[in-house]
């Protein structure tokens, strides 16, 4: 598999996956938009992962190049067809770009939470063997508030209605991080926007524990990587 990669912050990396991809042969291109990197030709590639991020969707003055980014997902996915997986600013971006409203929350979701799968994810070829509630972790003060037309929730919880989402056959976007290692917490919160967020949703005691208290959890949300990323790949191989 040939893997396309985009990165707004080098801290906010595939993590996990990247360890499933080196172990499996696939290779893996990176693009650091916020350093200015360009975008490749998509005809070799396989499929498109984008990233989280400090910035917001809507930043487009402050990060031009969200613009051509967006143009690109949409190429991607829209006119391609291409496989598509986004994590929290990546599921965000996907929904900007195809016609959907990514607004700030009242509130950020930082941490531990659960989430809730919607009965449409029985058949889903990511989602249908997954339990029905599933502990995740969460770092995002964004919501995607209005989908895109075509588009459909998969996964939900009180906090944030659209924790995952599918559009066409198979551009996925997750709001919560299955990407988490055991170094995560620990890089994210130097970041001042993602430590401001922190403490504005547990408050400064707990975000200062929030290493150890997500600790325990690192197995399990490694399984859930591993059986999210067999499903990605097998996937991804299927002709179009």
């Amino acid at each position: 598999m040939r893997i396309l990669v985009f990165q707004h912050l080098v801290s906010e990396h595939p993590a996990v996956f990247a360890e499933f991809w080196a172990e499996a042969g696939h290779t893996i291109t990176t693009v650091e938009l916020d350093h200015g990197d360009p975008i490749p030709d998509f005809s070799a590639f396989d499929l498109l992962a984008v990233m989280g991020g400090p910035m917001n969707v809507f930043n487009e003055e402050e990060h031009s190049w969200l613009v051509p980014e967006k143009a690109a997902i949409r190429h991607w996915v829209r006119d391609l067809g291409k496989p598509y997986f986004g994590i929290c600013l990546g599921h965000q971006l996907l929904a900007d770009a195809l016609g959907g409203t990514v607004t700030l929350m009242e509130r950020p979701e930082v941490g531990l939470a659960t989430v809730q799968f919607s009965p449409a994810c029985k058949s889903d070829p990511l989602f249908g063997q997954f339990p029905s509630v599933l502990q995740t972790f969460q770092w995002h003060g964004c919501e995607v508030s209005k989908l895109p037309e075509g588009a459909e929730v998969l996964a939900y919880n009180a906090h944030t209605p659209v924790q995952a989402m599918r559009w066409g056959r198979h551009a996925y976007g997750v709001q919560f991080h299955p990407e988490i290692t055991h170094s995560t917490v620990d890089d994210w919160r130097r970041i001042p926007e993602y430590w401001a967020d922190l403490v504005n949703s547990i408050g400064e005691q707990r975000a200062e524990q929030l290493a150890l208290e997500v600790r325990p959890r690192l197995d399990d949300f490694r399984a859930t990587a591993r059986s999210l990323n067999d499903r990605l790949m097998a996937m991804a191989s299927l002709p179009a």
